[in-house]
């Protein structure tokens, strides 16, 4: 009786101990290896990099970078934080929008150069633009007949786009009839946003249709994620965590199953938003895009 009892009892802390276990802990959300390396503080050596930076085709004096993508992903801010890093202070050359909206805030071929040092008729830029665009939107937008003639370089500056008439004609005052290599544009950048709900499929459809044009034209492309900050809170924790952030790497493979852009074309970065001085770890991100992006247009030009 006494050891029938004595197993009764031990049966029934058993059960009361398993019933007090503690739960295992949550996978974590971070690996333990980043899945890419980047230098982190040492980011002087791609700053020097771009600032060295000359076109290989001395036909060429400037390379152009086309950013497209749907609205609200941060193109603009992006021209702005790239300016920021380069002349090591808050500068806003783009005109961007702090508000979300369905409609893109940017409505004309913008061209956007950076100053690099120099006043008065002593300026001088840096040896590459950009070409912010209207976005792409869920039924209206920049018409994809017009981004494919900005490829080819025959948008003006400062033309208005018109969602519902793209640019057709050469009467148009908007039209460039006799592109130089420099009008051309050398990288096509897609820009999409880590913290925005899934892509329609009619802005997909529209992005599928650039694409084409530009493999045809031979045109290198790559893509940037935006909002990495705000789409996982180990990043937005501590902004090093970009490449062990198993949500960060599982949108960028996102994004390349759904645009068809190879992942090591693209690159996720932080544009400055809340911050008002320089900071190197958001330096890092940008310089690590923009170093591509001048690489990839220089072996175009180059051909």
């Amino acid at each position: 009786m006494w050891i029938s009892r004595s197993n009764r009892d031990g049966d029934q802390c058993c059960r009361r101990e398993c019933s007090y276990r503690t739960p295992s802990p949550p996978p974590s959300p971070t690996l333990k290896d980043p899945w890419r390396k980047i230098p982190w503080g040492d980011k002087a050596t791609d700053l020097q990099y771009v600032k060295d930076y000359e076109p290989e085709n001395d036909d060429i004096k400037h390379v152009r970078i086309l950013l497209y993508g749907p609205v609200g992903v941060g193109k603009s801010s992006f021209v702005n934080s790239v300016s920021n890093v380069l002349r090591g202070r808050m500068t806003t050359p783009a005109l961007a929008s702090a508000t979300t909206s369905d409609k893109s805030f940017t409505t004309s071929y913008a061209t956007h150069k950076i100053k690099k040092e120099g006043r008065g008729q002593s300026k001088t830029y840096y040896p590459f633009v950009f070409n912010d665009i209207m976005g792409l939107e869920k039924g209206g937008g920049v018409h994809p007949d017009d981004i494919k003639l900005a490829l080819k370089g025959h948008v003006k500056d400062g033309y208005t786009f018109n969602p519902e008439s793209p640019l057709v004609s050469e009467k148009n005052p908007g039209y460039n009839p006799h592109p130089s290599p420099e009008d051309k544009v050398h990288v096509l950048v897609c820009v999409l946003s880590a913290n925005a709900a899934e892509i329609p499929d009619s802005v997909l459809k529209k992005m599928a249709e650039v694409r084409k044009l530009a493999s045809d034209l031979g045109i290198p492309q790559m893509a940037i994620g935006t909002h990495i900050d705000a789409a996982c809170p180990e990043t937005e924790k501590d902004l090093k965590n970009v490449y062990k952030s198993k949500y960060i790497k599982r949108k960028v493979h996102d994004f390349s199953a759904a645009v068809g852009i190879p992942v090591n074309c693209i690159f996720p970065v932080k544009n400055y938003s809340n911050e008002i001085d320089i900071d190197d770890d958001v330096d890092s991100l940008i310089l690590s895009a923009l170093r591509k992006m001048l690489d990839f247009g220089d072996d175009f030009i180059d051909k």
